[in-house]
């Protein structure tokens, strides 16, 4: 999964903190929603117009922090 296709970091949008492309649902949102046990269809009540590939693009971004690199966000 090319988590890259799905979140973006835009100065303008949210402070700058990676969302989901075309919304301001925070990455860290999600992520924190998974980490409290939520499943997929919880989460998406409670963000209308989040998708199963943000939830997976999401883990992919979080997978990839976690590996002691920097990680390029496009803007």
């Amino acid at each position: 999964m090319d988590w890259r296709a799905y979140i973006t970091v835009d100065p303008q949008v949210c402070h700058g903190k990676p969302c989901f492309a075309g919304t301001r649902i925070l990455v860290s949102a999600v992520l924190d929603n998974l980490a409290v046990g939520q499943s997929p269809e919880e989460i998406a009540l409670d963000y209308p117009g989040i998708l199963r590939e943000h939830l997976s693009a999401a883990l992919a971004y979080a997978a990839d922090l976690t590996r002691e690199r920097v990680v390029p966000l496009a803007g």
